[in-house]
């Protein structure tokens, strides 16, 4: 599936290019059709989910960024690099971390003097439009933990009224998984001020070392068949309600 043409019109929801009976390689090759919003028009390509199916933690940012959308990879660039030494710090293992974000396109405006690719929050149109990928991710790799990297990743799953700055680093309970962990975007601590960048480095590790125990808690837990991992499988071209919306996203197809 190629990159639709930027003359083509946005559906609404990405459910409508979610594929029946869908496993990552199908939902990964189905992404990079999405016109589910207007930013299929500016980013470069889709950047989907990476990471093994059976990860116990799935790590959710906010969008792409300028490198991610050139590669086509997710956290490939500084952040990405901030991120493994966080988990590295932590001692969990990298290859059981699935990583994605809540939208798949990288929203940008020019910076007119530099020419620089500046990033843009998506809003909440355009995260609902895409939560639907982000459903079925979550559906399909049922993470023991899920870690929101900033505020539109977390009031993406856990609601608009979620504050990160209230609630990093604490395991909500979810129906998402048996634990949310809320924290600064990696992109935050870099931007950090030179005299701040070292202490905001050390808190987001901290949040990470968090992450790390709340998943043996769980891991724990599911061994003395006392958890409450979700049961439900991946949902075919309709997703339920979400945090983004209030009714189903369902597919025009149907």
């Amino acid at each position: 599936m190629t990159k639709p043409k930027r003359t083509a019109k946005p559906t609404g929801s990405a459910a409508d290019f979610i594929p029946t009976r869908p496993t990552l390689p199908k939902l990964r090759a189905a992404s990079k059709g999405c016109r589910g919003c207007d930013l299929f028009k500016l980013g470069t390509q889709t950047v989907f989910g990476e990471g093994p199916a059976s990860a116990h933690v799935m790590v959710v940012g906010e969008q792409p960024g300028d490198q991610e959308d050139k590669a086509g990879r997710p956290f490939v660039g500084p952040s990405g690099k901030l991120l493994d030494r966080a988990f590295d710090s932590a001692g969990i293992d990298r290859d059981d971390v699935y990583v994605t974000n809540a939208v798949k396109h990288f929203k940008w405006a020019r910076d007119a003097r530099t020419k620089r690719r500046i990033h843009k929050t998506p809003n909440v149109g355009e995260i609902r439009a895409c939560h639907p990928w982000l459903e079925q991710e979550i559906a399909l790799i049922r993470p023991r933990v899920i870690v929101c990297l900033g505020a539109t990743a977390a009031k993406a799953l856990l609601g608009r009224d979620f504050s990160v700055m209230k609630k990093r680093g604490v395991p909500v309970e979810s129906e998402w998984a048996p634990a949310v962990v809320a924290t600064v975007h990696p992109s935050a601590v870099l931007r950090a001020p030179p005299d701040q960048r070292a202490l905001a480095e050390r808190m987001f590790i901290a949040d990470i070392r968090k992450v790390a125990r709340v998943l043996e808690k769980t891991s724990t837990a599911e061994r003395r068949g006392t958890s409450q991992r979700r049961k439900f499988s991946a949902w075919e071209t309709s997703a339920p309600p979400s945090a983004t919306s209030s009714a189903s996203t369902r597919s025009s197809r149907e």
